[in-house]
């Protein structure tokens, strides 16, 4: 049997503003078996507090459901301004409110898309700050048993989040992980299995996202599908993630919209020095066939103003095939 519990991040289900409580019983009722939480909105009877924690972790528990928190950041800059930012407060707030859940996971989030601004600091810059800013909060998340998982989300390749990782002597299975996102890395032009290869000893999280990347005269053009309607080797990944020596959550993440990558920008491409020749062809190959998918109709954009309609519905049939990706694995297995 392969690891896994299904869920999905409550980021798919945002525009509803729906309570925690709500998320939780809308995932139960659509067979999901766990949350993980990007968002909260909690309720003016139920503020976001210790006690409110504390319901939420039993109403997890009796379900059979896991949980999963957010509100971690890595990048100690406001990236709109770039002024210094002092994460150790915020992580640490995370962090306990993690412990409280009973949750083992802080998801990460910093912003994204840094590369495509020139008033943008370097990239091996940044990875120093982080590792200065992070090094020292240490502590707070081992003393709390709670792992920092970094998304990947337009911030960061899977060659920097590794170096990033040496720097700080961080080792897998400790205070520093990954979530890893099977989408997101296609705007940052690597290919998502051998991404998840990379990264693999470090993921403790996902965001399970298909999606499309199509190569077009305006460059690489980026954007998500419903599980199982884009061409993200989802059950590769699957396969590289069973191999772990420790249970990894599949939760998926849905949303409109896109993004575009000015692939032919060789200035901009040589902001990614670690992009070598299999990412690069494999990228490429693929994105080569979702161009006539595209043209085809075969697949479209969800424009961001609709999705609060089809959420739901998207989010429903995501589970639906996910759960379908994972019995198949499973079935391989036995």
């Amino acid at each position: 049997m392969a690891p896994f519990r299904v869920g999905i991040d409550s980021y798919c289900l945002n525009p509803l503003r729906m309570d925690p409580f709500a998320v939780l019983a809308w995932v139960h009722a659509a067979a999901g078996e766990g949350v993980q939480f990007s968002e909260v909105h909690p309720s003016p009877e139920r503020p976001l507090d210790a006690g409110m924690l504390r319901e939420l972790a039993a109403a997890a528990r009796e379900r059979g459901m896991y949980l999963e928190w957010g509100g971690g950041q890595h990048v100690p800059f406001d990236t709109t301004t770039w002024t210094p930012k002092d994460l150790a407060g915020l992580n640490r707030k995370a962090a306990e409110e993690a412990s409280v859940l009973g949750a083992r996971v802080v998801r990460s989030c910093s912003g994204g898309f840094f590369r495509w601004h020139d008033d943008a600091p370097p990239t091996e810059e940044l990875l120093d700050d982080m590792a200065r800013a992070l090094e020292p909060q240490r502590a707070v998340f081992e003393d709390l048993g709670v792992t920092l998982a970094l998304e990947l989300h337009f911030e960061f390749t899977t060659f920097e989040l590794a170096r990033l990782f040496a720097k700080v002597g961080a080792e897998p299975g400790g205070w520093l992980g990954v979530c890893l996102d099977t989408f997101n890395v296609l705007p940052l032009l690597e290919d998502p299995v051998l991404a998840t290869e990379r990264v693999l000893p470090w993921v403790v999280a996902t965001h399970v996202k298909d999606g499309v990347a199509s190569l077009d005269a305006d460059g690489l053009l980026t954007f998500p599908t419903a599980v199982g309607e884009g061409s993200i080797d989802l059950q590769g990944i699957l396969e590289r993630l069973a191999t772990l020596p420790h249970l990894v959550h599949l939760s998926v993440e849905d949303h409109g919209g896109s993004f575009r990558t000015p692939f032919f920008d060789t200035g901009f491409r040589a902001r990614f020095p670690d992009l070598g020749a299999e990412d690069l062809t494999r990228l490429v190959a693929s994105a080569q066939r979702d161009a006539a998918r595209v043209a085809r109709g075969e697949v479209r954009i969800t424009d961001r103003a609709d999705w609060p309609g089809l959420c739901q519905k998207r989010t429903q049939r995501d589970l639906t095939s996910l759960r379908g990706l994972v019995a198949a694995l499973d079935g391989q297995a036995s």
